[in-house]
């Protein structure tokens, strides 16, 4: 841990917020009274750490501080004696139940996916009480307005304790609806993180490693969910390339097709392709098990030197007949102006609901492109401009840039 106060109280923020929300909610039935507490002992640590010093087990401290602030608010509360014994109770655990051995925020994710929930708030919530994400971080990423996703999120958290769900994993027929909805979130984690791993954003390669954790502890868990396994390979697959994403000298992102296999992680690459060959040992044609097979097909080349246009193609449809997202229905485009050519990636991208990409990046990126490739350079230049405008990622707008660059000067 680091000893500088205000770092360690970020790393321990970063590294733990969800299992400590999970673990005060679990016991209190109140995720609201859960954050807050911690928010609290969070802002005590960034006031006692520089005059006390970091303490040997920061997360804790951390527990400790929340557990007595929660036990102070049940006194003036008056809560019935039963709870307010279990919040001291708690608080004189001090750290020890922060170690134990089985996570809590699967539990809470479980929670978040209720079907009392909104559909579209699952996933955000998930995020926001497991790894810490504010509304405005997420918004780009669900297309809702930071103020908006906010409030609604703070509705969830109030329905939640209202409706007194238990922080427990769902059994029978509500299961597999709520393993969905947790494996979505854990995939947007780990997009959200990924995607600011070019721009050297600390926080994002935190976040897609705890993302890769939940995976592969939904994994292990579960063993029999075959989407489980998908989503742990699919994440280990894009990871691996990560070294090569970026190019050293001009900062500027590597689109895939062109990036050098032997910068791969190998050994993150055959994790991935024994996850994938778990995942297929009870073949399910989900959502994650297309994808996974999408990303080994590009791993694919890293051992034949090229890419299975037909193969990728095929596969997106597959996926954007089960789950047409707009990322699955672009990246169908794209595959299709490899097999079929860019008249026939236009029409794909033209058949996406307009109000649906106004914001969404990749899909004017994609345009840009096969625009290009048809030769309608003044089309494409203003598509260039709009992805560059709508991009969060320094290294791929460095890389949009040079494209329009060249396409201007060719």
């Amino acid at each position: 841990m680091n000893k500088d106060p205000s770092r360690a109280v970020e790393q321990v923020a970063r590294l733990s917020y969800g299992r400590l929300v999970a673990q005060l909610a679990r016991r209190t039935g109140s995720l609201a009274d859960a954050e807050d507490a911690l928010g609290d002992a969070l802002a005590r640590a960034l006031e006692a750490w520089p005059v006390s010093g970091v303490p040997d087990n920061p997360r804790a401290w951390l527990a400790t501080v929340a557990w007595r602030r929660l036990t102070d608010q049940a006194r003036h509360r008056a809560l019935p004696d039963t709870y307010q014994m279990e919040l001291i109770r708690m608080a004189e655990e001090r750290g020890s139940t922060a170690e134990c051995t089985s996570d809590p925020r699967l539990g809470l994710m479980f929670v978040c996916a209720h079907p009392s929930i909104d559909p579209a708030l699952r996933a955000p919530l998930m995020l926001q009480t497991v790894l810490g994400l504010d509304a405005r971080r997420m918004a780009s990423v669900f297309l809702i307005p930071p103020g908006t996703l906010g409030q609604r999120l703070t509705r969830a958290k109030a329905k939640i304790e209202a409706a007194n769900i238990p922080f427990a994993p769902p059994e029978g027929r509500d299961f597999e609806g709520r393993m969905r909805d947790v494996l979505n979130a854990v995939y947007a984690a780990y997009a959200v993180g990924y995607n600011g791993i070019p721009a050297g954003d600390t926080k994002s390669v935190g976040m897609a490693q705890e993302a890769i954790w939940l995976a592969s502890l939904i994994a292990a868990e579960y063993p029999p969910e075959s989407e489980a396994h998908a989503l742990f390979a699919l994440m280990l697959f894009a990871e691996a390339r990560r070294p090569a994403r970026t190019d050293k000298a001009s900062g500027a992102l590597v689109p895939l097709e062109e990036q050098d296999t032997e910068l791969w992680d190998a050994a993150c690459l055959a994790d991935a392709e024994r996850a994938l060959a778990h995942a297929v040992r009870n073949p399910s044609l989900g959502r994650y098990q297309l994808e996974a097979s999408i990303q080994a097909v590009h791993a694919a080349r890293r051992r034949t030197g090229k890419t299975d246009w037909q193969e990728l193609a095929l596969l997106y449809t597959g996926l954007v007949r089960i789950a047409p997202t707009i990322g699955a229905r672009t990246g169908h485009a794209a595959a299709l102006a490899k097999t079929d050519g860019p008249e026939a990636a236009l029409e794909a991208l033209d058949a996406i609901e307009a109000d649906k990409v106004a914001s969404y990046q990749p899909w004017w990126a994609t345009r840009a492109h096969v625009l290009a490739e048809l030769g309608r350079t003044e089309d494409a230049m203003a598509t260039f401009d709009r992805a560059i405008g709508l991009c969060d990622d320094p290294a791929a707008r460095i890389y949009l840039a040079g494209r329009k660059s060249a396409l201007l000067h060719s």
